[in-house]
């Protein structure tokens, strides 16, 4: 899809061309659909030059070693064509080496049916591993439901299941979460008699834990002590990491202090409670693994950076890394890319790309999710032009660019105002083969809206659905806010009314009725705001602290104080605290209205409810007491003010400068200059 100044949306995919038939002189195979035919020529000399396939002496060993040495697929089949024009016959293990070659190759995965038809032809017996190997060639292309086809034909190759083929055909399942197909074939493994062992059970472990029944995991667990075949590593690590994701950390914490003492179990434990923020207990499991004499690797520690990162920790995420040297333990790329992300979102870009000099002495190559870390952290922190030259280095390094890399640049360039740079780069994806995802949509739709191009918008979005990739809420509220915005509210609720005629994923939520609320407020539409508020409630969406902050400051702006108080009770009552805004809002108000008692006694409070006061609140209340005459007071809070830290902003002064001008009977002057600054 290429965009010019978001109006052009076309994309194109062009699809391989197969070519190849498998012909026989004692029977047709019948043509699968769409796939030309694969033709075996038996007794007519092979159309190759001759220069270019010399005539060595046919035997097994020099066929397999030319078609494993053949990088391109089209002339190893080719090559496996023309042998039996020699008088060459085919044997199981030339078959399995064309039959590997193809399963490598998506395009060409139905011709493997028909080299399977041709041994069967031939009276050559396929072998356990040729069709494990075509299990898990249908296993990379993510077609389950064909392996398990080919399955259902084994017995008419000459070949019984074993445990093995029986494993990797539910491996093959799991790959696509197909767990209805998992048991009954599990069911029909018992019947026939097989004999299950450790890997059959971790599979369906995986599958159980996967679809959220980790209770049935644990039954299957006592199964499989009872049938003598212990546990492994892989076996509790599989539970212990599914009970984490459930949020059940202390029965995974009970398990592993059950079992023999492993690594990896240890890391899914510690890595469950770093994403609950727990870090403090991460570090409890940490001593615990080594008074238990198990030695923490690069995942342990990585797991606890990372967390300590995301919470801009990132002094502690140091001394961990700092501990990891001591004990011998060689950071990844993973560990010096959670410490980059540390300091970046902490705003410390120069800190952030040292550990991208640090990485790079330490000899380890930066991967995509690297450079995606890095192009987000500069792009985050205002640092464009540096993120490009990133982008540019990526790109000589043999990196490919994913869909990550191009959403965080076009994301960038959008809210940096540059609509053609964000073209080029959308322009650049599409060429390059990346096919857009929705939230490449999104950021091209946010990058249109803030240029003021709706029109192009909507039409980018109306697009998204013909290219297969439908838009959901997030991008008909990126229109929304960029519509209400730009104080275009009533095109905004056209938009917001056809929302749920593009599908279930489309419908309103939250953020939707907030963003119209703030559009509603701004225009002083408090009855249309009102009924909005209703319909959240009468849907089911429950408001938040944007939704409650937004109609107080809606109700305050219309002087409704008292009617913006009842909607506090509301918030309060629905177990939700007020922040630093809801106090700046109601100390604004009443700071207006003259009632600084009241704005003081709310100041007062914002402490003891963990909200900080900010420059905006000071300024309000010195304003409130400026306008009741009380300059004395308001120096007062100036200077608690400037000992808290804070320093006055120009919004501050002109306050007080206007304050003063007033005592001193210079009302009209003060007029004047307001008048020629566009400030009265």
């Amino acid at each position: 899809m290429h965009l010019k100044e978001g109006c052009s949306l076309l994309l194109r995919v062009k699809k391989p061309q197969i070519s190849f038939l498998l012909n026989t002189q004692t029977q047709t195979i019948p043509k699968l659909d769409k796939t030309p035919k694969i033709t075996l020529h038996t007794e007519k000399k092979s159309k190759l030059n001759n220069d270019q396939y010399p005539n060595p002496p046919l035997n097994e060993y020099n066929v397999v070693n030319r078609l494993n040495g053949e990088k391109d697929i089209t002339v190893a089949l080719e090559y496996f064509k023309s042998v039996v024009a020699g008088f060459f016959k085919h044997t199981q293990l030339t078959y399995k080496t064309m039959i590997n070659k193809l399963g490598h190759e998506i395009e060409y995965l139905d011709g493997i049916q028909y080299l399977l038809q041709q041994m069967k032809l031939e009276g050559i017996s396929c072998s356990e591993d040729i069709f494990v190997s075509v299990i898990d060639s249908y296993k990379r292309a993510g077609l389950g439901e064909q392996a398990l086809k080919t399955f259902y034909r084994i017995q008419d190759f000459d070949c019984r299941p074993s445990v093995k083929i029986y494993n990797h055909l539910l491996d093959a399942l799991l790959n696509e979460n197909k767990f209805r197909m998992i048991i009954p074939v599990y069911n029909n493994m018992k019947k026939d008699g097989v004999e299950v062992n450790v890997f059959t059970y971790n599979i369906l472990l995986k599958a159980l834990c996967k679809n959220n029944r980790v209770d049935g995991a644990h039954g299957l667990l006592v199964e499989m002590s009872k049938k003598g075949c212990s546990p492994d590593d892989v076996s509790y690590t599989t539970i212990v990491s599914s009970l984490c994701k459930l949020g059940r950390l202390k029965e995974a914490r009970e398990l592993v202090s059950r079992v023999n003492p492993i690594v990896p179990a240890y890391n899914s434990l510690i890595n469950g409670f770093c994403r609950q923020f727990d870090i403090k207990e991460a570090f409890v499991l940490l001593g615990e693994m080594m008074s238990r004499g198990i030695t923490p690797n690069v995942i342990t520690y990585t797991s606890i950076i990372d967390a300590l990162s995301n919470t801009m920790d990132v002094d502690q995420s140091l001394s961990v890394l700092a501990q990891m040297f001591v004990r011998g333990c060689q950071p990844n790329v993973h560990t010096f890319t959670s410490l980059m992300n540390g300091f970046f979102k902490k705003g410390a870009v120069h800190e952030a790309l040292d550990v991208w000099d640090r990485m790079d002495g330490e000899g380890c190559d930066p991967n995509v999710v690297t450079y995606n870390t890095v192009l987000h952290g500069l792009c985050l922190n205002g640092n464009l032009d540096m993120a490009l030259s990133f982008f540019d280095q990526m790109e000589v390094s043999g990196i490919s660019p994913n869909v990550r890399t191009y959403s965080t640049l076009i994301d960038g360039l959008g809210k940096s105002g540059d609509l053609d740079g964000a073209t080029k780069m959308w322009n650049k994806m599409v060429t390059g083969g990346c096919r857009p995802n929705v939230v490449v949509f999104t950021c091209m739709v946010d990058a249109l809206c803030r240029r003021c191009m709706f029109n192009q918008a909507y039409s980018l979005i109306e697009n998204m659905k013909l290219e297969g990739c439908p838009p959901n809420t997030v991008t008909f509220n990126t229109l929304i806010k960029g519509l209400c915005s730009s104080r275009r509210v009533d095109w905004a609720i056209e938009v917001f009314d056809e929302m749920e005629k593009h599908g279930s994923d489309c419908s309103p939520n939250a953020t939707t009725y907030n963003e119209l609320l703030d559009g509603l407020n701004k225009e002083g539409n408090i009855e249309e705001a009102f009924r909005l508020v209703k319909e959240m409630m009468t849907r089911g969406i429950s408001l938040n602290l944007v939704t409650y902050n937004t109609v107080i400051y809606g109700l305050c702006t219309a002087g409704m104080v008292d009617e913006a108080s009842q909607y506090l009770g509301r918030m309060v009552v629905h177990g939700i605290h007020p922040d630093t805004i809801t106090y700046n809002t109601f100390i604004h108000a009443y700071s207006k209205q003259g009632n600084v008692k009241d704005a003081i006694k709310l100041m007062e409070g914002m402490a003891a409810q963990g909200c900080n006061r900010d420059i905006f609140t000071y300024t309000s209340l010195i304003y409130g007491l400026c306008e009741v005459l009380s300059l004395e007071e308001a120096m007062v809070y100036l200077d608690k003010l400037l000992k808290e830290g804070l320093s006055p902003n120009v919004a501050t002064w002109n306050v007080l400068v206007r304050s003063i001008f007033s005592i001193l009977g210079f009302s009209e002057p003060v007029q004047q200059v307001e008048n020629i600054l566009g400030e009265g």
